[in-house]
């Protein structure tokens, strides 16, 4: 694996994608050839906002590996919560573990977390930008439950706009030949601009459905997402978005005989219960098979680490990314930087055009 850290699946080859893919294979067929492979390696997850799976999954996969662990999963125990800033967080655990694994509610923290850092840092999660992760698992899963990871129409059915994990996944998957992308969603949680342009930029097929009943009978996956009240800026908000898209048994009788359902979990609402015993329904399967893949990373990465802390870069000019939730306007020191896209100035770390 060329990248050091991993902020966006787009740091990573294919071919490097496919090798942990692969690898995540053998280790579940074979576990216990690969106990020790991290013995006297530590891991520190450090986790700024709720999270069951991905938390205990990363946890799981090292202590399966023979690694420990430390870290934290509530800020309010960390020295954060005395007003440390991330750079100097990450500053001393970098010193204490080999990975660090992070979820931090702030767009951009995985990346600027990055620049300040002994050790290769893993995106759990930042805000509503990018779950890679999750994405990875969502391959792994598709690749032993489909075969395959080309040529498949895919509905994405919830939070477009907030839902990290659709992000990462769109991202990716748009880069394999044949997909094509069906949206579902309200206007006001429908995609975000930038993932359009990169299904745009890749050739890639999609569209738009406002209801689950006129797309399923279609889809080869469908992909469902909770409408995330945490990201929403009033309860009136959430309110009037949850609840819109469910999947039931009913539904479930209009999609094909092979559909593969996926959730990132945790559901509300939005995935009946009755749906669980569908032999369609991949989900509970999906979160075993995100063990694998971390484990499969965690390996990868380990194998490739670098221990000097990369230069920090210098800042490219004093604009200010307008997204609020942008690390960037959280932690005042991290440098600014843009990229150029259709000739606008891109915020490097939550990609939100500069005039937003």
């Amino acid at each position: 694996m060329q990248a050091r850290n991993l902020i966006d699946l787009a740091d990573m080859s294919r071919g490097d994608l496919e090798e942990i893919i692969r690898l995540a294979g053998m280790i579940r067929q074979n576990p216990a050839i690969f106990t020790d492979a991290c013995h006297g390696k530590i891991m520190a997850t450090l986790f700024y906002e709720p999270s069951t799976r991905t938390q205990m999954s990363f946890q799981t996969a090292m202590l399966r590996l023979g690694g420990k662990v430390i870290g934290f999963d509530d800020p309010s125990n960390a020295s954060v919560a005395k007003g440390e800033s991330l750079k100097d967080t990450i500053r001393v655990v970098s010193g204490y573990a080999d990975l660090i694994v992070m979820r931090n509610p702030v767009e951009g923290s995985a990346l600027a977390a990055s620049l300040y850092s002994k050790s290769p840092i893993v995106n759990a999660g930042d805000g509503g930008h990018l779950h890679p992760t999750q994405t990875l698992t969502d391959l792994v899963t598709l690749w032993y439950e489909k075969g395959t990871l080309e040529g498949l129409t895919i509905g994405l059915c919830g939070d477009m706009k907030n839902g990290r994990t659709v992000h990462s996944l769109v991202k990716t998957l748009s880069k394999y030949k044949g997909n094509r992308f069906v949206m579902i969603s309200t206007p006001q949680l429908q995609m975000p601009p930038y993932i359009l342009e990169i299904l745009q930029e890749n050739g890639c097929a999609y569209s738009f459905a406002d209801s689950l009943e006129s797309a399923i009978a279609d889809l080869d996956v469908l992909y469902m997402t909770r409408i995330q009240q945490e990201r929403f800026a009033s309860a009136e908000e959430y309110e009037a978005q949850k609840g819109v898209f469910v999947l039931d048994e009913a539904k479930m009788r209009l999609a094909k005989s092979d559909l593969v359902v996926l959730h990132p979990l945790p559901r509300v609402d939005e995935i009946t219960v009755g749906v669980d015993e569908d032999p369609r329904a991949k989900y509970f399967e999906q979160a075993e098979y995100g063990m694998y893949a971390r484990m499969a990373l965690i390996i990868t990465m380990l194998q490739s680490r670098r221990d000097a802390v990369p230069e920090t870069p210098r800042w490219d000019d004093a604009r200010c990314c307008q997204n609020p939730r942008c690390v960037t306007n959280t932690e005042p020191y991290v440098p600014h930087r843009f990229y150029e896209k259709g000739g606008k100035a891109v915020c490097r770390y939550c990609d939100s055009p500069l005039d937003a």
